[in-house]
Protein backbone atom coordinates (compact mmCIF):
# COMPACT_ATOMS: atom_id res chain seq x y z
CA UNK A 1 0.00 0.00 0.00
CA UNK A 2 1.44 3.37 -1.00
CA UNK A 3 1.31 6.75 0.66
CA UNK A 4 1.55 5.56 4.23
CA UNK A 5 2.48 8.20 6.82
CA UNK A 6 5.95 8.78 8.24
CA UNK A 7 4.48 9.84 11.58
CA UNK A 8 1.73 8.43 13.75
CA UNK A 9 0.37 9.42 17.14
CA UNK A 10 -1.56 6.70 18.93
CA UNK A 11 -3.98 7.08 21.82
CA UNK A 12 -7.15 8.99 22.50
CA UNK A 13 -9.26 11.39 20.49
CA UNK A 14 -11.98 12.97 22.58
CA UNK A 15 -14.32 15.89 22.97
CA UNK A 16 -13.21 18.66 25.32
CA UNK A 17 -16.20 20.09 27.15
CA UNK A 18 -14.93 23.49 28.31
CA UNK A 19 -16.74 25.46 31.00
CA UNK A 20 -16.96 29.07 29.84
CA UNK A 21 -19.40 30.31 32.51
CA UNK A 22 -21.47 28.75 35.30
CA UNK A 23 -23.60 26.06 33.66
CA UNK A 24 -22.27 27.01 30.20
CA UNK A 25 -20.04 24.57 28.32
CA UNK A 26 -18.60 24.59 24.80
CA UNK A 27 -17.27 21.57 22.94
CA UNK A 28 -14.01 21.26 21.02
CA UNK A 29 -12.25 18.30 19.49
CA UNK A 30 -9.10 17.22 21.29
CA UNK A 31 -7.16 14.43 22.95
CA UNK A 32 -3.39 14.26 23.42
CA UNK A 33 -2.57 11.83 20.62
CA UNK A 34 -5.10 13.39 18.28
CA UNK A 35 -3.75 16.89 18.94
CA UNK A 36 -0.17 15.83 18.25
CA UNK A 37 -1.12 14.12 14.99
CA UNK A 38 -3.05 17.16 13.78
CA UNK A 39 -0.23 19.49 14.77
CA UNK A 40 2.32 17.43 12.85
CA UNK A 41 0.10 17.38 9.77
CA UNK A 42 -0.34 21.16 10.04
CA UNK A 43 3.45 21.46 9.96
CA UNK A 44 3.56 19.48 6.72
CA UNK A 45 4.52 15.97 7.87
CA UNK A 46 2.45 13.07 6.41
CA UNK A 47 0.72 11.96 9.60
CA UNK A 48 -2.00 9.77 11.07
CA UNK A 49 -3.86 9.41 14.33
CA UNK A 50 -4.15 5.74 15.29
CA UNK A 51 -7.14 5.30 17.55
CA UNK A 52 -10.86 4.62 17.79
CA UNK A 53 -13.75 7.08 18.03
CA UNK A 54 -17.50 6.71 18.43
CA UNK A 55 -20.00 6.43 15.57
CA UNK A 56 -22.18 9.29 16.87
CA UNK A 57 -22.08 13.01 16.09
CA UNK A 58 -19.07 13.57 18.37
CA UNK A 59 -17.13 10.88 16.53
CA UNK A 60 -18.19 12.49 13.24
CA UNK A 61 -16.73 15.81 14.41
CA UNK A 62 -13.44 14.15 15.31
CA UNK A 63 -13.23 12.50 11.90
CA UNK A 64 -14.02 15.79 10.21
CA UNK A 65 -11.28 17.47 12.24
CA UNK A 66 -8.87 14.76 11.13
CA UNK A 67 -9.88 15.26 7.51
CA UNK A 68 -9.45 19.03 7.71
CA UNK A 69 -6.01 18.56 9.28
CA UNK A 70 -4.95 16.31 6.41
CA UNK A 71 -4.53 13.15 8.48
CA UNK A 72 -4.59 9.70 6.91
CA UNK A 73 -8.14 8.62 7.77
CA UNK A 74 -7.36 4.91 7.29
CA UNK A 75 -5.89 4.88 10.80
CA UNK A 76 -9.05 6.06 12.59
CA UNK A 77 -11.40 3.26 13.61
CA UNK A 78 -15.12 3.77 14.31
CA UNK A 79 -16.71 1.88 17.17
CA UNK A 80 -20.37 1.81 18.25
CA UNK A 81 -19.48 2.76 21.84
CA UNK A 82 -19.91 5.88 23.94
CA UNK A 83 -17.66 8.88 23.20
CA UNK A 84 -14.80 9.87 25.48
CA UNK A 85 -15.30 13.29 27.11
CA UNK A 86 -12.84 15.56 28.91
CA UNK A 87 -14.65 17.94 31.25
CA UNK A 88 -12.42 21.03 31.43
CA UNK A 89 -13.73 23.06 34.33
CA UNK A 90 -10.60 25.23 34.61
CA UNK A 91 -8.47 26.48 31.72
CA UNK A 92 -5.62 28.41 33.38
CA UNK A 93 -4.06 26.06 34.17
CA UNK A 94 -6.25 23.35 32.64
CA UNK A 95 -7.98 20.99 35.09
CA UNK A 96 -9.87 17.99 33.79
CA UNK A 97 -11.92 14.98 34.66
CA UNK A 98 -12.96 12.34 32.16
CA UNK A 99 -16.19 10.55 31.28
CA UNK A 100 -15.78 7.36 29.25
CA UNK A 101 -16.32 3.97 30.86
CA UNK A 102 -16.08 1.39 28.05
CA UNK A 103 -15.90 4.21 25.51
CA UNK A 104 -14.86 3.86 21.88
CA UNK A 105 -11.18 4.63 22.41
CA UNK A 106 -10.75 1.50 24.53
CA UNK A 107 -11.76 -0.68 21.56
CA UNK A 108 -8.88 0.34 19.28
CA UNK A 109 -7.35 -2.65 17.46
CA UNK A 110 -3.77 -2.19 16.18
CA UNK A 111 -4.10 -5.35 14.08
CA UNK A 112 -6.76 -3.62 11.96
CA UNK A 113 -4.45 -0.83 10.78
CA UNK A 114 -3.48 -0.69 7.07
CA UNK A 115 -1.18 -3.44 5.84
CA UNK A 116 2.50 -2.52 5.90
CA UNK A 117 2.11 0.67 7.91
CA UNK A 118 4.89 -0.23 10.34
CA UNK A 119 7.50 -0.23 7.58
CA UNK A 120 6.91 3.44 6.76
CA UNK A 121 6.78 4.96 10.24
CA UNK A 122 9.84 7.02 11.20
CA UNK A 123 8.45 8.47 14.44
CA UNK A 124 5.61 7.22 16.63
CA UNK A 125 4.18 9.23 19.50
CA UNK A 126 2.47 7.83 22.61
CA UNK A 127 1.11 9.33 25.80
CA UNK A 128 -1.91 10.94 27.40
CA UNK A 129 -4.59 9.12 29.34
CA UNK A 130 -4.66 6.30 26.77
CA UNK A 131 -1.66 4.74 28.55
CA UNK A 132 -3.57 4.78 31.85
CA UNK A 133 -6.77 3.19 30.52
CA UNK A 134 -6.75 -0.60 30.20
CA UNK A 135 -7.10 -2.58 28.02
CA UNK A 136 -6.02 0.09 25.54
CA UNK A 137 -2.86 0.87 27.52
CA UNK A 138 -1.47 -2.64 27.13
CA UNK A 139 -2.12 -2.66 23.39
CA UNK A 140 -0.32 0.64 22.95
CA UNK A 141 2.71 -0.43 24.97
CA UNK A 142 2.98 -3.58 22.82
CA UNK A 143 2.64 -1.41 19.72
CA UNK A 144 5.46 0.87 20.89
CA UNK A 145 7.70 -2.10 21.65
CA UNK A 146 7.09 -3.54 18.19
CA UNK A 147 7.77 -0.25 16.41
CA UNK A 148 10.97 0.29 18.38
CA UNK A 149 12.17 -3.17 17.36
CA UNK A 150 11.53 -2.24 13.72
CA UNK A 151 13.73 0.87 14.03
CA UNK A 152 11.12 3.61 14.47
CA UNK A 153 11.89 6.42 16.88
CA UNK A 154 9.51 6.63 19.86
CA UNK A 155 8.23 9.86 21.37
CA UNK A 156 6.53 9.82 24.78
CA UNK A 157 4.58 12.54 26.58
CA UNK A 158 2.96 11.18 29.76
CA UNK A 159 0.78 14.32 30.03
CA UNK A 160 -0.01 13.68 33.69
CA UNK A 161 -3.63 13.52 34.84
CA UNK A 162 -5.04 12.54 38.22
CA UNK A 163 -5.81 8.95 37.19
CA UNK A 164 -2.05 8.30 36.82
CA UNK A 165 -1.43 7.07 40.35
CA UNK A 166 1.02 4.42 41.62
CA UNK A 167 -0.55 1.93 39.22
CA UNK A 168 0.90 3.95 36.35
CA UNK A 169 4.51 3.68 37.56
CA UNK A 170 5.31 0.52 35.59
CA UNK A 171 3.99 2.08 32.38
CA UNK A 172 6.02 5.21 33.01
CA UNK A 173 9.19 3.15 33.43
CA UNK A 174 8.51 1.06 30.33
CA UNK A 175 7.63 3.95 28.04
CA UNK A 176 10.42 6.21 29.26
CA UNK A 177 12.82 3.32 28.75
CA UNK A 178 11.63 2.85 25.15
CA UNK A 179 11.55 6.51 24.20
CA UNK A 180 14.02 8.38 22.06
CA UNK A 181 12.29 11.65 23.01
CA UNK A 182 10.41 12.40 26.23
CA UNK A 183 8.35 15.54 26.79
CA UNK A 184 7.29 16.53 30.33
CA UNK A 185 6.17 19.68 32.10
CA UNK A 186 7.11 20.68 35.63
CA UNK A 187 3.51 19.83 36.64
CA UNK A 188 3.93 16.39 35.07
CA UNK A 189 7.03 15.75 37.15
CA UNK A 190 5.25 16.69 40.40
CA UNK A 191 2.33 14.41 39.61
CA UNK A 192 4.18 11.43 38.17
CA UNK A 193 6.76 11.27 40.96
CA UNK A 194 4.45 12.60 43.69
CA UNK A 195 6.85 15.30 44.89
CA UNK A 196 7.23 19.07 44.83
CA UNK A 197 10.97 18.64 44.21
CA UNK A 198 10.90 18.85 40.42
CA UNK A 199 14.71 18.78 40.16
CA UNK A 200 14.81 15.41 41.93
CA UNK A 201 11.88 14.15 39.86
CA UNK A 202 13.63 15.20 36.66
CA UNK A 203 16.79 13.35 37.73
CA UNK A 204 14.69 10.23 38.37
CA UNK A 205 13.09 10.52 34.95
CA UNK A 206 16.43 10.86 33.18
CA UNK A 207 17.80 7.90 35.10
CA UNK A 208 15.09 5.71 33.53
CA UNK A 209 16.73 6.25 30.12
CA UNK A 210 19.87 8.43 29.94
CA UNK A 211 19.95 8.01 26.14
CA UNK A 212 16.64 9.80 25.59
CA UNK A 213 16.48 13.49 24.86
CA UNK A 214 14.04 15.35 27.11
CA UNK A 215 11.95 18.45 26.50
CA UNK A 216 10.97 20.03 29.83
CA UNK A 217 8.35 22.76 29.57
CA UNK A 218 7.80 25.34 32.30
CA UNK A 219 4.79 27.30 31.11
CA UNK A 220 5.40 31.05 31.03
CA UNK A 221 9.01 30.45 32.08
CA UNK A 222 9.81 28.73 28.79
CA UNK A 223 11.42 25.32 28.35
CA UNK A 224 14.61 23.29 28.45
CA UNK A 225 15.95 20.65 26.08
CA UNK A 226 18.36 18.03 27.41
CA UNK A 227 20.33 15.78 25.10
CA UNK A 228 23.11 13.64 26.54
CA UNK A 229 25.23 15.87 28.75
CA UNK A 230 24.15 19.06 26.97
CA UNK A 231 21.19 21.31 27.71
CA UNK A 232 19.61 24.48 26.38
CA UNK A 233 17.07 26.86 27.90
CA UNK A 234 14.58 29.09 26.08
CA UNK A 235 12.41 31.90 27.41
CA UNK A 236 8.80 32.05 26.26
CA UNK A 237 8.06 34.94 23.88
CA UNK A 238 5.77 37.76 24.99
CA UNK A 239 2.30 36.93 23.66
CA UNK A 240 -1.34 37.43 24.57
CA UNK A 241 -2.50 34.09 25.95
CA UNK A 242 -6.03 33.04 24.96
CA UNK A 243 -5.78 29.62 26.60
CA UNK A 244 -3.16 26.92 27.10
CA UNK A 245 -5.15 23.87 25.97
CA UNK A 246 -3.07 21.92 23.45
CA UNK A 247 0.07 24.04 23.93
CA UNK A 248 2.15 21.11 25.14
CA UNK A 249 0.98 18.98 22.20
CA UNK A 250 1.94 21.70 19.73
CA UNK A 251 5.28 22.08 21.50
CA UNK A 252 6.29 18.42 21.27
CA UNK A 253 5.00 18.21 17.69
CA UNK A 254 7.27 21.05 16.61
CA UNK A 255 10.22 19.44 18.38
CA UNK A 256 9.61 16.19 16.50
CA UNK A 257 9.12 18.10 13.25
CA UNK A 258 12.50 19.75 13.76
CA UNK A 259 14.19 16.45 14.64
CA UNK A 260 12.72 14.76 11.57
CA UNK A 261 13.60 17.56 9.17
CA UNK A 262 16.98 18.58 10.60
CA UNK A 263 18.32 15.66 12.66
CA UNK A 264 21.84 17.09 12.77
CA UNK A 265 20.85 20.54 13.99
CA UNK A 266 21.96 21.77 17.42
CA UNK A 267 19.58 21.14 20.28
CA UNK A 268 18.96 24.84 20.79
CA UNK A 269 17.52 25.07 17.29
CA UNK A 270 15.08 22.23 18.02
CA UNK A 271 14.12 23.91 21.29
CA UNK A 272 13.44 27.26 19.63
CA UNK A 273 11.00 25.58 17.24
CA UNK A 274 9.21 23.81 20.09
CA UNK A 275 8.79 26.94 22.21
CA UNK A 276 7.58 29.01 19.27
CA UNK A 277 4.92 26.40 18.47
CA UNK A 278 3.77 26.19 22.09
CA UNK A 279 3.40 29.97 22.20
CA UNK A 280 1.51 30.02 18.90
CA UNK A 281 -0.94 27.44 20.23
CA UNK A 282 -1.65 29.65 23.25
CA UNK A 283 -2.73 32.50 21.00
CA UNK A 284 -5.96 30.80 19.93
CA UNK A 285 -8.82 29.06 21.69
CA UNK A 286 -8.95 25.30 22.13
CA UNK A 287 -6.45 22.72 20.91
CA UNK A 288 -6.02 24.42 17.53
CA UNK A 289 -2.67 23.45 15.96
CA UNK A 290 -0.74 26.46 14.65
CA UNK A 291 0.36 26.59 10.99
CA UNK A 292 4.05 26.44 10.17
CA UNK A 293 4.10 30.07 9.02
CA UNK A 294 2.88 31.28 12.42
CA UNK A 295 5.50 29.19 14.22
CA UNK A 296 8.28 30.48 11.99
CA UNK A 297 7.14 34.06 12.55
CA UNK A 298 7.62 33.63 16.31
CA UNK A 299 11.11 32.12 16.09
CA UNK A 300 13.00 35.44 16.34
CA UNK A 301 11.18 36.19 19.61
CA UNK A 302 12.46 33.00 21.27
CA UNK A 303 15.82 33.46 22.96
CA UNK A 304 17.86 30.30 23.50
CA UNK A 305 21.01 29.80 25.59
CA UNK A 306 23.16 26.77 26.29
CA UNK A 307 23.24 25.91 29.99
CA UNK A 308 25.65 22.96 29.93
Amino acid sequence: MSGLPAFIAAGEALTDMIQTAPDVWSSRIGGAGFNVARAMARLGVPSAFAGAVSTDVLGDRLCEGARLAGLDLRFIQRRAQAPLLAMVHETSPPDYFFIGDDSADLHFCPQALPDGWEREVRYAHFGGISLARPPLAGRLVEMAIGLKARGAAISYDPNYRKLMDQGYDATLETMAGLADVVKVSDEDLEGLFRTKDTAAAFARLRALNPRASVLLTRGAEGAEYHCGDRAWRAAAPAITVVDTIGAGDACVSALLFSLMRQPDAEGGQHLRMAVAAGAAACMQAGATPPPLAQVIALLPAVGVAAVS
